[in-house]
């Protein structure tokens, strides 16, 4: 499934849809009309309850669907009122407001290219266990939000990243346990503030000011049975990558090339502390994925007027348009 957090046109407030066929079904409400068991008013209220209650919801969430596309006669007149146009609803991030946030520097290429750029090789602790940093939860946007440039900035780029979003709270996940603690996969585009965040290393801190400003999540979570197909080994997807400015194409990848699984990041992350339902982790930028990388020859730093369109095979497209602040 597609799982969205949306808002239909002219109305407010956040729900919970599935992304089916060009429209989005209201999950809450087509459960109600055709009288999913087990179902609740709460539990497909959000994205949130669900996750709280991931095994069960997701079982709940499946029903729905099922009955919604095989409705008949009266019930699919019912249901119809439950589906709304895709291009007339507001897309949120999956998540409103994660617990935490977990980028993490797992793309090899990445480390090596964004390093030779300054002139360094990639150090040998990379190689040793993955590495992350923690980013704002506060600084969400979603597919089609515009992103403020910070007037602090003049060398604003962008990260084609892949991201899990975390189903259960657990602690000491084994590599190899992974899939059992994640909901689903999306779309995360780490904006960064090239300028700001070399002189936050440069002071061995960091980065902080340089990352915080913004974080763009979706426009789906797409469960891992869907995504099935794609799947190469315990921890990675084949899955295609690409990022547009203004239309044309600037990196591209594939998210098969993570040197560090999801599994080894979970495994990193959740030792000694607790992952909950919301947590997203970040894979970190794949090879030739920003700016940064490819360098002034191929495009200048980002600039109000410029959109950014980061696509994932299978999970879609992430779109923003660069504003002033």
């Amino acid at each position: 499934m597609k799982l969205v957090s949306f808002t239909p046109r002219g109305a407010s407030g956040r729900l919970l849809g599935v992304i089916l066929d060009g429209s989005v079904l209201e999950l809450n409400r087509a459960a109600a009309i055709l009288d999913v068991p087990e179902s609740s008013p709460a539990l497909l209220a959000r994205m949130e309850s669900l996750l709280q209650e991931w095994d069960h919801g997701l079982l709940v969430a499946r029903e729905t669907v099922s009955r919604a596309e095989t409705a008949v006669g009266a019930s699919r007149d019912r249901v119809a009122g439950a589906r709304h146009v895709l291009d007339q609803v507001t897309l949120h991030p999956p998540v409103a407001r994660p617990p935490s946030i977990r980028d993490f520097y797992a793309f090899e290429t990445h480390v090596r290219n964004a390093r030779a750029r300054r002139g360094l090789p990639v150090p040998p602790e990379w190689y040793e266990f993955p590495v992350f940093y923690f980013t704002n939860p506060g600084s969400l946007v979603g597919h089609g939000a515009p992103v403020r440039k910070p007037a602090w900035t003049e060398a604003l780029d962008y990260e084609l990243e892949i991201a899990c979003v975390i189903a259960k709270e657990a602690r000491d996940v084994p590599a190899e346990h992974w899939r059992s603690v994640v909901a689903g996969l999306t779309i995360l585009n780490d904006w960064s503030a090239r300028d700001v965040q070399r002189k936050e290393m440069a002071v061995g801190l960091g980065p902080a000011k340089g990352k915080d400003f913004a974080t763009s999540l979706g426009p789906a979570l797409v469960t891992l049975d869907e995504l099935e197909p794609s799947r190469v080994d315990d921890g990675r997807h084949d899955l295609a990558m690409e990022a547009r400015v203004n239309g044309r194409a600037l990196s591209r990848g594939n998210a098969r090339d993570l040197h560090f699984t999801f599994g080894q990041m979970i495994a990193r992350a959740s030792q000694d502390v607790y992952l909950f339902p919301g947590d997203v982790i970040g894979s970190g930028t794949v090879g030739g994925g920003c700016l940064l990388e490819l360098g002034p020859e191929v495009h200048p730093w980002l600039r109000p007027g410029d959109e950014v369109t980061l696509e994932i095979e299978r999970l879609g497209t992430l779109s923003n348009k660069i504003v002033e602040a």
